[in-house]
């Protein structure tokens, strides 16, 4: 953990240090960034109430009364009451306030782009690609998000092994053992698959991979199974997880099944109670089973199609 807090720490002094870089474009203006990032704000917004900008931007009421002042004085903006609450202000910008806006704008748009001049276009897509990624894991995806539910493409086998072995390891603490086991998992549907009665769906948001779900054949000809269901840490709380088992389920009814199973781990809270959802019951249960590197409580269940 400490070596992970030291990287971000350096990496934040190093971001500041661009950061001052590329506000210094805006040095040939009397504006300082944060006076820069309140007018941009407004211009994006059209108009908005004194506290909404102070909310938006984390800062001092008090800091941002005095701003707001000045920018009155230089004609930039008006401030007045709400009709609808007179203790309420709202600041919009005058024609100067949109111009100087403009000015601020492009000069830092140009900033940006004599820093991304010397790049290679591969460094460009991959700066770009570690700013969203980082971006990604600080900012819970918003739960309207779009996801797709298709089958799955070369590559994605790979990738549900790979996803497996790394969540399972770092939300579980399960070793190596649980990734072969997936892997063979994977290699028996890829060796022996029969389309008319196996299929495998990848859930994908923003064009990759968020989850996961097999339908192969179970314990005897009406009887599928349920294998490795998985929803990415980010894609949680989307229903992903309840989707793609429903598609099991139509999929394992359509194809002459009456029933199906699945097993799982005690351990495994959000997908039992989505297993629960969709009408399985638990049928048996083995406890402390030597299994990954520890020892887990094994559970089979299963219901009527």
């Amino acid at each position: 953990m400490q070596e992970l807090i030291s990287g971000v720490r350096s990496f934040n002094r190093f971001y500041t240090r661009v950061i001052g870089v590329l506000g210094a474009g805006m040095h040939e203006t009397p504006y300082s960034l944060t006076e820069a990032r309140v007018l941009f704000e407004l211009y994006q917004r059209g108009e908005m109430e004194s506290a909404e900008v102070r909310r938006a931007l984390g800062l001092d009421a008090g800091y941002l009364s005095r701003m707001l002042a000045d920018f009155e004085s230089r004609g930039l903006v008006t401030r007045e009451r709400s009709a609808a609450d007179a203790r309420r202000q709202v600041v919009r910008l005058t024609a100067d306030g949109h111009a100087t806006c403009k000015t601020l704008d492009d000069s830092s748009a140009a900033a940006v782009r004599d820093l991304l001049a010397p790049l290679t276009e591969e460094d460009r897509r991959r700066m770009l690609a570690a700013m969203t990624t980082v971006r990604e894991v600080l900012e819970p995806a918003p739960r309207g998000v779009p996801y797709v539910i298709r089958p799955p493409r070369p590559g994605d086998l790979g990738w549900i092994v790979h996803r497996h072995g790394a969540l399972y390891a770092e939300e579980h603490g399960w070793d190596h053992t649980m990734e072969g086991l997936i892997a063979r998992i994977v290699a028996d549907y890829t060796d022996g698959h029969d389309p008319r009665r196996e299929a495998c769906w990848i859930a994908e948001v923003d064009g990759r991979p968020a989850g996961s779900i097999l339908c192969v054949r179970g314990p005897d000809p009406r009887t599928a199974q349920l294998r490795l269901l998985l929803v990415e840490p980010s894609a949680r709380g989307m229903g992903i997880g309840s989707r793609l088992v429903e598609e099991c389920l139509t999929f394992a009814r359509t194809t002459g099944h009456t029933r199906i199973v699945l097993m799982t781990v005690s351990a495994l809270d959000s997908a039992r109670r989505i297993y629960q959802r969709a009408g399985f019951q638990l049928d048996e249960e083995h406890r402390d089973v030597p299994a990954y590197g520890t020892h887990v409580d094994e559970q089979w269940w299963s219901r009527a199609l």
